[in-house]
Formats: C-alpha cells, sequence, structure tokens
C-alpha cells in the first residue's frame, strides 16, 4: 500500500514537472515570436517622405545639418538614433530599420511580462494582445520619437501600477523621472503630466474603500485604524505624498537633460528652438490644439455612425431572446400543469431556434459591415483598419469606465482600467493623425481588452428579471466574440502585409536597386527601384557622396538613401519648417559660398518642381503641369525663395528622370 502510494505520488510530481515544462516551453516560443515579429519588414519597401528623413536627422544630428526646432523638440530620439547609426550596419536602411524595429520588440516584451506578471492575465490572452498591438504599428520603426514616447510611457505606466499598489516611493519617483525625460523625447509629451489623475483617483478609490471598510468595523463594534480613522486628512496627507514623489522624479529628470543641453548646446539654442514650435501652427494649421483636438473628437464622433447600429442590432437581439424566454418559461408552465405534454419541448425548440436565428443575424451583420465599408480586403492600405480600428479603442474604454464603476472591482483593476483610458487619450495628443497615435500604442490596452472580453463570456450568465422575463446574454457575447474576431482578424492581416511609404502603404515590393549600398537587398516597387539605380548611378560617377544637399519636394529620404547631409534641413518644404528660417538659412549658405568659396550644395527637386523650372525655360514637356498646378507651385513662398538662390547661384540641371532632377 506504502509503495503504491509513493509511486502515485512520483507519477503526480512527474506529470506536474511536465506540464511546467510545456507551459515554460510555450511561454519561451511566445517570447520569441514577439522578438521577431516586428522585424518581419526590416526589408521591404522604401519611403521617400518619413523613413529617411528620421535616419537622415540620426545621422547628421546637429544645428548644421538639421532645424534646430526639429532637433530640441525631439532630443533624446534623436539622439537615440544617432547612436544606433554607430552599430553595425548603421549605414544601411536594413540595418536601421533592424535596430529602430528591436524597440518594438522591447515594447511587445514589457506589455507580456506586465500583463502576465502583474495583472496576471493568461500567457495566451496576453501574446494575442500583443500580436494585435504590434498588427496596429502602421508607423514606421523610423519615427523613433513615437517609439521611444510609447516606451517611456509603458516604463511610467508599470512603475505608477507598482508605486500605487505597493506603496514604494522609488517606483513613484522612476514614473516622474520617465515621465519628465519623455518631454525630451518629443515635446508635446508635456501632455503626459496628466497621469498624475491616475494617483489621485487612486487615492480617493483607496480612501473611499477605507471608509466602506471601518463604516463595517465601525456597525460590528470594532476599532478603526489607520488612514481610516484620520478621515479626510488622511486622504490628503497620502495624496500629497505621492504627488510630491512622482514631482520629484518629474523635476530632476527635467533639469538634468535641460542643463545637458545646456552644456552641448546653450539654453538659448534651446529655448529659440521650442517657441518656433509653437509658432509653427501659422502654417502647419493641423498642428493647432483645437485642430488636434477636433481631429481626435471627430473620429470618435465618425464612428458612432457605426457604434449607434450594432447597438440597434444587439438591441433588436435583446428584445428577440426575452420574448423567446417568455416563450419557453410559457411553454414549460403549461408543461408543468399538464396542457400539453410536449409543451416543455416546444419551449427549448423554440431558444434554439432563436439561438440559430442570431447566429444568422451575426453573419449578416458582417456581411452588411463590408458592403457599408466598414472593413475592406486591401491590408497594404489603411482602409482595412479605418474604421476597425477606433471602434477596438472605444470598446476598450467603455470597458474600462466598466470596471471603474462596477462595485466588485478590486481597486488595482480600477487603477489600471483608468490609466488606460489616459494612454488612449493622452498618446494622441501632439500629432497630427488623429486616433492612428493610439492605435499605435496598444501594448497593455490590447491584452487588457481581450482579458476583459474572455471573463465576460466566461462568467456573465443571463439574469432574470420579474415574472417569466429573462435578460438572455447569448446575444452580447456572440456580437462580442463576432466583432473582437473580425477586428483581430482585420489587424493581423493589415500587419503582415502592410509596409509604410509615403504616408499610405505599397501594394508589392519585389523590385531591387543594386548600386547603392544604403538600400542593398531592399525590396521595393518596381518604379522606385528604377529611378533610384538611375539616381545612384549618377551620384556614383560624380562623388556626390558626401556633398550637401538641398532636397525640394517631398524626398527629404534622398539626403540619407545618397549620404549626402542636408544643408540645412532635409525636408525644407515642410510646413512645420518655418518661412523666415528657411530665408535665413538661404542667406546663410549664400554669404558661406560669396566669403568663404564654400562649395555649392547640391539640388534635388522632384519631379513637378524640375517641370516648372522646365517650362520657365522653355523646355517641352510629355506631361506638362495642370494650370492650377503652376499656379500652386508660383504662389508657394518658399519655392520661390528657392528659386531665387538658385539664380542667383547659377545652378544647372545636370541630371533628369521620371521622379528626380539633380541641379549643380
Amino acid at each position: 500500500m506504502m509503495g503504491d502510494t509513493g509511486k502515485m505520488a512520483g507519477e503526480m510530481r512527474k506529470t506536474g514537472m511536465a506540464g511546467r515544462t510545456r507551459g515554460n516551453l510555450m511561454e519561451n516560443l511566445m517570447i520569441v515570436v514577439l522578438v521577431f515579429y516586428p522585424l518581419r519588414h526590416i526589408a521591404k519597401g522604401i519611403d521617400f517622405w518619413d523613413t529617411g528623413y528620421h535616419y537622415a536627422n540620426f545621422q547628421n544630428m546637429g544645428i548644421r545639418h538639421m532645424d534646430p526646432m526639429w532637433l530640441f523638440s525631439t532630443y533624446l530620439s534623436t539622439a537615440a538614433g544617432n547612436f544606433l547609426t554607430k552599430l553595425p550596419h548603421g549605414d544601411t536602411l536594413m540595418g536601421m530599420n533592424l535596430y529602430t524595429g528591436l524597440f518594438v520588440s522591447v515594447l511587445a516584451l514589457t506589455g507580456y511580462f506586465f500583463c502576465t506578471r502583474k495583472l496576471r492575465i493568461p500567457g495566451w490572452i496576453a501574446f494575442v494582445g500583443e500580436m494585435t498591438a504590434i498588427s496596429l504599428c502602421w508607423c514606421p520603426p523610423a519615427a523613433l520619437y513615437n517609439y521611444l514616447t510609447y516606451l517611456l510611457f509603458l516604463a511610467a505606466f508599470i512603475f505608477l501600477y507598482v508605486g500605487l499598489t505597493k506603496e514604494k516611493k522609488g517606483c513613484l519617483t522612476a514614473a516622474g523621472v520617465v515621465l519628465g525625460a519623455n518631454v525630451l523625447a518629443r515635446f508635446p509629451n508635456l501632455a503626459q503630466m496628466a497621469m498624475i489623475v491616475a494617483v489621485w483617483a487612486y487615492d480617493l478609490i483607496v480612501w473611499l474603500e477605507d471608509r466602506r471598510q471601518s463604516g463595517g468595523a465601525a456597525a460590528a463594534g470594532e476599532t478603526q485604524s489607520g488612514e481610516a480613522a484620520r478621515g479626510g486628512a488622511g486622504f490628503w496627507r497620502r495624496t500629497l505624498r505621492h504627488t510630491g514623489w512622482c514631482l520629484l522624479g518629474y523635476v530632476s529628470a527635467l533639469a538634468v537633460l535641460l542643463h545637458y543641453i545646456h552644456i552641448c548646446y546653450g539654453i538659448d539654442e534651446y529655448i529659440a528652438g521650442i517657441t518656433r514650435l509653437f509658432s509653427m501652427t501659422e502654417k502647419a494649421v493641423d498642428y493647432k490644439p483645437t485642430s488636434m483636438i477636433m481631429g481626435i473628437v471627430g473620429r470618435y464622433v465618425e464612428s458612432m455612425y457605426w457604434v449607434v447600429r450594432v447597438g440597434v442590432i444587439l438591441l433588436g437581439g435583446m428584445v428577440l431572446f426575452a420574448v423567446a424566454g417568455w416563450l419557453e418559461a410559457l411553454q414549460a408552465g403549461r408543461a408543468a400543469s399538464g396542457e400539453k405534454k410536449a409543451a416543455a419541448g416546444s419551449g427549448r425548440l423554440i431558444y434554439t431556434a432563436v439561438r440559430i436565428l442570431w447566429a444568422g443575424v451575426c453573419v449578416a451583420m458582417v456581411v452588411w459591415l463590408y458592403i457599408r465599408h466598414f472593413f475592406s480586403f486591401t491590408y497594404y492600405s489603411y482602409d482595412s483598419i479605418w474604421h476597425p480600428g477606433p471602434m477596438f479603442l472605444m470598446l476598450t474604454m467603455l470597458i474600462a469606465l466598466v470596471r471603474i464603476f462596477h462595485r466588485n472591482s478590486p481597486k488595482e483593476e480600477k487603477l489600471v482600467s483608468g490609466m488606460l483610458i489616459l494612454t488612449i487619450l493622452l498618446t494622441s495628443i501632439g500629432g497630427n493623425n488623429g486616433i492612428f497615435p493610439s492605435l499605435n500604442n496598444l501594448f497593455v490596452a490590447a491584452p487588457y481588452t481581450l482579458w476583459e472580453a474572455w471573463r465576460f463570456l466566461r462568467n456573465v450568465g443571463d439574469k432574470r428579471i420579474g415574472r417569466g422575463l429573462v435578460l438572455a446574454c447569448f446575444p452580447a457575447r456572440s456580437i462580442l466574440v463576432t466583432l473582437t474576431g473580425l477586428c483581430l482578424f482585420q489587424f493581423w492581416a493589415f500587419g503582415a502585409k502592410f509596409v509604410f511609404a509615403e504616408a499610405t502603404g505599397i501594394p508589392e515590393n519585389n523590385a531591387f536597386v543594386y548600386n547603392n549600398p544604403v538600400l542593398k537587398n531592399i525590396g521595393m516597387e518596381s518604379h522606385k527601384a528604377q529611378w533610384m539605380t538611375e539616381l545612384s548611378a549618377f551620384a556614383n560617377e560624380n562623388g556626390l557622396q558626401g556633398k550637401e544637399v538641398i532636397p525640394y519636394g517631398k524626398i527629404p529620404s534622398v539626403s540619407y538613401y545618397l549620404q549626402m547631409p542636408a544643408a540645412f534641413n532635409p525636408w525644407p518644404d515642410l510646413d512645420s519648417y518655418n518661412l523666415k528660417v528657411m530665408e535665413a538659412d538661404l542667406a546663410r549658405q549664400e554669404a558661406m559660398i560669396g566669403e568663404k568659396g564654400a562649395e555649392k550644395p547640391v539640388i534635388i527637386l522632384e519631379d513637378r518642381y524640375a517641370l516648372y523650372l522646365e517650362e520657365k525655360n522653355g523646355e517641352k514637356s510629355l506631361f506638362p503641369l495642370s494650370v492650377e498646378e503652376r499656379e500652386d507651385m508660383g504662389a508657394d513662398p518658399k519655392w520661390s525663395l528657392l528659386m531665387d538662390f538658385m539664380d542667383r547661384m547659377g545652378y544647372r540641371k545636370t541630371f533628369r528622370n521620371e521622379k528626380f532632377a539633380v541641379y549643380q
């Protein structure tokens, strides 16, 4: 008997060890996927706008080749990018895509471990959530000021959670430090100071719970203790203490970083650059606070069209199931009174038929959503997530609000829910992309939403209201499964296919450039490959690498792709680059050429600007500009400045293809 018992215990230990081994193996596999999946597109596509623009700034960091406004408003991000350019293959597009893509990997891993270790979300749900978050990273990793922002913001989220729930002042100070540093990663991150609201709200929740518990203790004749006994004074003491620790870290980080910038550049340069950041809205009106806020609010209001209609369908389902439940109860009552022998079976048949009917309604709803262009199957463009994305954000915030005000929610869950709402709202502030930045930062929100949805599906059941009336949960469950499944399918397919280029996606990337080491092994569209092959051949033959360049016409990336540092700004036609600053920069270039004998910078124009000059000089073109295009370009003051500069400096055309023209 003893031998049998020992044998059984041994087998149980082996089974337990085997289970843990399988669990560890699965988690290790998920971790590997989360590390490498963000790197799936590092060899796909070239972008003439943002990607090369950021890499050019990283490579040539400083006020000589960069706009000081951009340098100081994204200082930490640019410094991090500059460090990456010094790593092996940091002078190639694929190498930089690899290094910046690893920031997404770190975000996914950090989110996964926080969700599984601290929030106790099941590993498979956290993994699905992180894969969803990665798939929605539409912004190229080259925009490091976004991904460094998300990483520091996530670190602050975790530090705040641990500091508040475990009462650790070091974590609260660390949260302040990373939020303060985040202002130097991207200046609009100043708005993230609003995370202090989570601190105050949590302290209020704790105080209210303490009061409720102390009220129960007093009713039972027990003695009150702790801050509950001190009443409101205890709440204020706790809140001021937590706020002070956060503020200490925030101010300390800002002070240290600003002192470093003062040593390197002078605080006057920093103040001048940031001051220009506030004045850029004269031209870049989409960066005005009112425009940004209205862009965010407008997208949510627009999404209410779909929310209302899905809500009407859900309401219809609830009524349908309530009627079915009433009929089933009626038939059951008749069977009990002996009126009909088959009454009970008839009632169950009614309910089964209604379930089948409702399944058909859910399928019909998906078909209707497709017909009405709620989603599409063109996964190389934003169309596939344009409406599902905002609806997912709204679902997350709705769930978070429900959990905040649910009486039985633990205070830790209320804290996470509140911080997620703040994260979604604050992430979109400071950009001109509406709510799409928030879709790019769901490394806690996506696992949280799926976890809460899973808990709802498992735990929420029918509720009886009055006599014979049942509030069925099946319609809500099926709608939730249908919409969540649709969103996940769209998000994952989008993530697998979408490659950012010129603010949209590209349908194919099967062509290569073989005479440019920066673009080695990068697949791209065939016409781009031809354009860059021809331009690279001319640059190689004439030794243009290393010479300063003025690109104009939404082609800032050529500065990086040709390894030609910008004379003063890789993207001078960008709205945020001030006209008066460009005038001063061109005047300085002219003075250096005339007085110091400096070499004239090479000027590379996009096709339409080259056409404008050719028509102005009387040259014939197979594809002339329209009257509207000619008038619009003629009214561009920056373009007029550059043309005058080219005339005075005696520039002449030395290369031309379908996309670019080089003037020397």
